[in-house]
């Protein structure tokens, strides 16, 4: 898997069965400059925002509210919350990336904790 660079891709939600259920568009914020903005000044997402290295957000200075989804190294969903603005969340011990969309979403694509998640990240020139 190696790390990720900023960018821009799509996400799969796998089914129960390993089969490939929901796809994505896909933010990646690799860099310590891209986390630390995350989506703070934004109205709206389409998709989602993937955070990496991360193990826990906060909704300060959003405009709204939040799901979250805690990530370990080999993309199983440790756990799915959604946060209205101006919350801390705690940090998740084996999370190392988390996953973030407009609240709502993650239910719809099927995003719940054991699901597992593919990320293909665009190369740049691409």
């Amino acid at each position: 898997m190696g790390r990720w660079r900023d960018g821009h891709g799509g996400l799969t939600v796998q089914g129960e069965d390993g089969e490939p259920r929901t796809r994505v568009p896909l933010e990646v914020a690799a860099s310590y400059r891209a986390r630390t903005k995350g989506l703070l000044g934004r109205e709206s997402l389409d998709g989602a925002l993937l955070l990496s290295p991360a193990n826990s957000v906060h909704t300060f200075r959003m405009r709204m509210p939040i799901d979250v989804a805690y990530l370990d190294r080999r993309l199983r969903v440790i756990a799915v919350r959604t946060m209205p603005p101006g919350r801390l969340g705690l940090p998740r011990l084996r999370a190392r990336h988390v996953l973030e969309a407009e609240a709502g979403a993650m239910e719809a694509w099927g995003l719940r904790a054991g699901a597992r998640v593919e990320v293909e990240v665009e190369r740049e020139g691409t």
